[in-house]
């Protein structure tokens, strides 16, 4: 996925010496407030990332909502990205929180900074994490029972059938230049789907491969390809994720499935991401009650998927997918916070 980046060992030698670097931050001391104005007293400042992709973008205004008008925080959205954000969560303390933080590729040098005290996992945002494999569309699922797994679907060419390949199934493939791509060429060598009747089709970008689903659907044809969730499109389309039939081998998959070129792939699940909310040492002793409204926030794909599917739809913005969640799913929200604030917020919209 292009937010979830893998790093290489070196990267993430670098990143782990530049995190045990400097020191703690203290935190500062409290001053004494009217009890009214304790909450927004104890909350203050605080910078929050709005990553580049459509989930995180949402969050982060969810955030900026909930913090600014339910705690009286003062809330600024900074632009963020996995990498670039949590490095600099690690080396200067900023910004407070990253809201949506996929962490599979970052495990090491950021349990490290949490260990040493600079940075703090809150909530899972995602509390499915994020889903990555081969997927089919319902109907065909519905259709055709016996179809579970992906060597289950492997055995019916019949059902996926290729336009330029007249009597070969085909498989869609990851979006050009992102990881998955590498994993999903590994994958269909290790199913050894082209023995079995099937191409693999490069879909070219992100807009071909949802376009793909799209035209499947409309038409009823089958589809059989890789995608991920949460996103948009499996809010708009209700699609069916194939078991691989085996478990997640981690040191298999990045030896040799995550591998431009590898030889002999074998049989491997996609791990299910990991995905936090981070936030930093500073804003852990300084957030006071929004601290506990951070480790609250989490919600399901199924809940995310629907959301950003309203946006395509509607060509919203992050603030705009952010009021509408508000206004619509309180039984979602309101129970990340108190009563008292989840009033505060209602009445702000």
């Amino acid at each position: 996925m292009s937010h979830t980046p893998h790093l290489s060992l070196a990267v993430l030698s670098t990143v782990l010496a530049l995190s045990a670097c400097g020191k703690k931050e203290e935190a500062a001391p409290a001053a004494a407030a009217a009890p009214e104005a304790a909450v927004a007293q104890a909350c203050g400042k605080v910078t929050v990332a709005n990553m580049n992709w459509q989930s995180a973008e949402v969050l982060a205004h969810i955030d900026n909502i909930i913090l600014s008008k339910g705690y009286g925080c003062e809330v600024e959205l900074v632009p963020g990205d996995t990498m670039p954000t949590l490095t600099a969560m690690m080396e200067k303390g900023q910004p407070d929180v990253a809201p949506e933080a996929w962490i599979n590729a970052v495990r090491q040098p950021l349990d490290a900074a949490v260990k040493e005290g600079k940075l703090h996992y809150a909530a899972k945002s995602l509390k499915d994490g994020g889903v990555e494999g081969w997927w089919i569309p319902k109907y065909v699922a519905d259709a055709n029972p016996s179809i579970k797994t992906i060597d289950d679907a492997l055995k019916h060419p019949e059902l996926f059938p290729s336009v330029e390949n007249k009597g070969k199934g085909v498989v869609h493939n990851c979006p050009s230049g992102w990881n998955c791509q590498l994993t999903t060429v590994n994958a269909f060598k290790a199913w050894d789907a082209a023995k079995q009747g099937f191409v693999l089709l490069d879909t070219g970008s992100a807009a071909g491969l949802d376009g793909s689903i799209a035209k499947a659907y409309e038409r009823k044809q089958g589809w059989l390809g890789y995608y991920w969730a949460p996103t948009s499109i499996l809010g708009k389309y209700d699609m069916v994720k194939l078991d691989a039939g085996v478990p997640h081998d981690k040191a298999a998959f990045e030896a040799c499935n995550a591998v431009a070129d590898c030889d002999k792939p074998t049989k491997n699940d996609w791990a299910s991401a990991e995905v936090f909310t981070v936030v930093t040492d500073r804003f852990q002793k300084a957030g006071g009650p929004a601290i506990d409204y951070l480790k609250q926030r989490s919600w399901g794909n199924d809940t995310v998927n629907a959301l950003l599917a309203w946006m395509s739809e509607n060509q919203a913005t992050g603030a705009d997918g952010a009021a509408h969640f508000l206004k619509t799913q309180p039984e979602v929200w309101s129970g990340w916070v108190s009563p008292e604030v989840a009033e505060k917020v209602k009445a702000s919209l």
